[in-house]
């Protein structure tokens, strides 16, 4: 399911460049369907033991360009705020970073359960601003946003604590191999 929510990307991204009412539903029931996925997607590995090395780097890949690409659309069309999509695209860039750091040292680091409401809070965020609401929903996107940017923060932090540790250990350099005797 990780390559759906990729593959629904450009759809969803001519869908706001739109700019029109019906299109706007459209990409949000699309954005809304492509985050359903991913919980979806978890509860099935989970159930049926059925993760892999591939979905454990995918999956998360797959959910980052999901939000960062309606969110970097909106703001292009200055219909989402600045600030926030930097903050949001800058942690989900750092993080996934900091994971490929830490799993070429051989190790993880799973979604903190303050990460998944962090994610809930964004995808709700990023709906309202996909809809077409008028100006009496801008008080309750703006605060959903606030409440997603001070979460996407602080479990970022999180986050570079958490992997600190790993992070500082010198990997021991790989054994020598004799060469041939001169």
């Amino acid at each position: 399911m990780s390559v759906l929510r990729a593959l629904l990307v450009p759809s969803l991204v001519v869908l706001i460049l739109a700019r029109e009412r019906t299109a706007s539903y459209v990409a949000s029931a699309i954005f809304v369907a492509g985050a359903a996925t991913d919980g979806l997607d978890g509860y099935l590995a989970r159930r049926y033991s059925s993760a892999t090395s591939t979905g454990q780097w995918l999956d998360p890949l797959a959910d980052k360009i999901l939000v960062a690409a309606p969110v970097l659309t909106l703001a292009a069309l200055g219909e989402f705020p600045v600030w926030a999509a930097v903050v949001i695209v800058a942690r989900e860039i750092s993080i996934s970073l900091l994971r490929i750091l830490l799993g070429l040292r051989g190790r993880g680091m799973p979604a903190s359960p303050a990460a998944k409401i962090k994610t809930t809070l964004q995808l709700a965020a990023i709906t309202l601003y996909i809809l077409p609401l008028g100006s009496s929903w801008h008080g309750l996107r703006l605060g959903l946003l606030i409440a997603a940017v001070v979460l996407t923060l602080v479990t970022g932090v999180h986050y570079v604590f958490r992997a600190m540790p790993w992070l500082r250990r010198v990997r021991p350099d790989p054994p020598v191999k004799p060469g041939p005797a001169a």
